[in-house]
């Protein structure tokens, strides 16, 4: 055989790094735990990429031979009503969510800057509430700065 021929055939890259059995694995430990791609990538030794790929390739296939679990954010949309929320989530006591208020500009160069929301493009303080399912507002914290994130 022609050496061009031989150097062409290595260098034709495989589809999937990985067998099909692991792949497989991969598949189930997805829709066992639904982890994210990017650490589907990390146990795998694989690119995130790759995991997509190898994911939505055999979808698929192994729906037709197993009941594969449908996502539930597939099923999910913007809840408009109480009753809605209460059949999504039984037993809920209350909704917790933050929000920010606009402030005039602080005078001190250190005020503005940590008052200073990058999101609302404006010096802010920000509170989070916790309101019961009849409306009632249960629980407020105090004023953070603008800069804090949601989460902290």
């Amino acid at each position: 055989m022609p050496e061009w021929i031989e150097k062409e055939q290595s260098a034709q890259v495989t589809p999937f790094k990985l067998s099909l059995t692991d792949r497989l694995l991969m598949l189930l430990v997805y829709y066992h735990m639904y982890p994210s791609s990017t650490l589907l990538g990390y146990l795998f030794n694989l690119s995130q990429t790759s995991v997509l790929k190898a994911i939505r390739k055999l979808e698929p296939l192994v729906s037709e031979i197993l009941p594969l679990p449908k996502k539930e954010q597939d099923k999910l949309r913007r809840l408009q009503t109480v009753d809605e929320v209460e059949a999504m989530f039984p037993g809920f006591k209350a909704f917790l969510d933050a929000t920010e208020q606009e402030i005039p500009r602080p005078h001190g160069r250190r005020k503005r800057k940590t008052h200073y929301s990058g999101k609302r493009k404006k010096h802010t303080v920000k509170t989070q509430l916790t309101v019961n399912k009849v409306g009632l507002i249960v629980h407020k914290t105090s004023h953070v700065k603008g800069s804090m994130h949601d989460y902290a």
